[in-house]
């Protein structure tokens, strides 16, 4: 079965058109194309703002035209992650998203129902005759995941509508009310190469198999950070071994997805090469056993590779001492919500190039103060390491209203139509409510979907009951919001 035969049908062959289009952030212009092509022919104004962001407008249905104007938010790009070998080009290729039992997902990379669904819906809404409602907007934003760019840049007094439904949470069931703000924090340590030593032979040492995921939601999980484990080899090979010389150290690509591949080059003495397989092959195990209840498919392998020029060694031993004493997971949880994750960061990646080694870390928190002191700790890590440090593109969180009249009216709704009464929460990501919120001060803003698991991962997948029961209960809340 094909996703565009699954029900609500209009929802699915939606969401078969973003997975027909390439959509990584910052290239969403094919799909706004598409978009625009889709909603030619009905009764939709589309508009675009001056950062990208599309902006949709439909009159309401005949009749309720005095209703209080909704506003439905998604965003357009997807992550793009992809496992090892998979060969897909995210700037070109489409998604092969299938049908595998309850759950939809894609064939080895990131299947983008975050936030394809929310924005699949939107376009349902939006051509459809069928559903009663007010006076409708929609905000279709550009960039969510490599910035924010398309909520940083909406402009006050753009939108008329009052009433927020943010579409982009990810398990059916619950309503949210807030969201954790973030911030970037950069290290880069300049250096010189050494050139390679001849008689050294060069290993290629690989941590694969991990399964990363979504570095908010995900992060309370316990899973590993590929970049802790390679720096973990290369110290264990170090401190058994005589004249181990570090020529890279690399991992991770994207601030907001736990890293799950890292690799290192190192160079040892012909003789220790046996030793070194035998000693990578050891820490498998270990690793295996440490994580192996949430990492079971942890895989260290090792292979020659070319002579390259080295990393002096006292740098090596800084560049390995950071990332070991670098703050990776919780920090604190929340005590106003059960389960949730108030602050964390992030070790997202390392690159090196000629002159430089780039550490990046997103640092996340329920609240904006945390979020800056959480910041400030990992800035001050790598200023003792002799980096350059930078903490930049903060973001505000989305402060919890429980005394919101949406809340109550969607609450009551939600025990109505399904049967059971949600639960409210607030979630540990970077929901554009906060940053909309600053500028539209005036909204009354709730968020919803269905659900979703590894996110920002090739394990991403959307659970297709719950995407039934989303686009039941949002044609519900549509309907009541403008006849209550």
């Amino acid at each position: 079965m094909s996703i565009a035969e699954l029900e609500p049908k209009a929802l699915w062959e939606n969401f078969q058109l973003l997975c027909d289009t390439p959509r990584p952030s910052n290239e969403e212009a094919e799909l706004k194309r598409r978009i625009r092509e889709k909603l030619a022919d009905f009764p939709v104004t589309i508009d675009e703002d001056a950062v990208g962001n599309l902006i949709l407008r439909k009159a309401a249905t005949p009749g309720y035209e005095s209703a209080p104007g909704v506003v439905l938010q998604s965003h357009l790009d997807m992550v793009a992650q992809q496992n090892e070998g998979t060969g897909h080009n995210f700037s070109t290729d489409p998604i092969k998203a299938y049908v595998d039992g309850e759950w939809v997902t894609a064939s080895g990379t990131t299947l983008g129902a975050d936030n394809g669904i929310g924005v699949a819906a939107i376009l349902a809404v939006m051509t459809s005759g069928e559903i009663v409602h007010g006076p409708l907007e929609a905000v279709l934003t550009i960039n969510e995941e490599a910035g924010m760019t398309g909520a940083k840049g909406l402009q006050p007094g753009v939108i008329k509508g009052k009433l927020l439904l943010n579409l982009d949470t990810e398990e059916e069931g619950e309503l949210y009310i807030g969201c954790a703000g973030g911030v970037d924090v950069t290290a880069v340590l300049p250096f010189e190469l050494q050139a390679a030593e001849p008689d050294l032979s060069y290993l290629h040492i690989s941590v694969k198999g991990l399964r990363g995921g979504h570095s908010g939601i995900d992060i309370h999980r316990g899973r590993g950070n590929a970049l802790k484990l390679v720096a973990r080899v290369t110290t264990a090979l170090q401190k058994e071994l005589n004249g181990v010389r570090l020529a890279s150290l690399t991992g991770g690509s994207l601030r907001n997805a736990i890293p799950r591949e890292a690799f290192a080059n190192v160079a040892v003495l012909p003789a220790d090469v046996d030793r070194v397989n035998a000693m990578v092959a050891e820490l498998q195990a270990l690793f295996i056993q440490e994580l192996g209840s949430v990492e079971p498919h942890i895989s260290l392998a090792v292979e020659p590779c070319e002579p390259q020029s080295l990393l002096e060694d006292a740098l090596a031993q800084r560049l390995l001492d950071t990332i070991a004493a670098c703050p990776h997971g919780v920090f604190r949880m929340s005590a106003d919500f059960d389960g949730v994750t108030e602050t964390s960061n992030n070790l997202a990646s390392v690159t090196i190039d000629e002159n430089h080694i780039k550490l990046e870390c997103l640092t996340r928190s329920l609240k904006n103060s945390s979020r800056d002191e959480a910041a400030e700790s990992v800035a001050a890590l790598f200023r003792l390491a002799g980096a350059e440090v930078a903490i930049d593109d903060p973001y505000p969180g989305w402060a919890p209203n429980k005394d919101s009249h949406l809340l109550a009216t969607l609450s009551g709704l939600h025990q109505e139509v399904m049967g059971f009464e949600p639960k409210i929460q607030v979630i540990h990501a970077g929901l554009e409510c906060g940053i909309l919120g600053a500028n539209y001060p005036d909204w009354d803003m709730i968020s919803f979907g269905p659900t979703i698991r590894g996110a920002h991962s090739p394990d991403e997948a959307v659970h297709v009951k719950s995407v039934a029961s989303f686009w039941e209960f949002l044609m519900a809340a549509l309907k009541h919001l403008a006849t209550a």
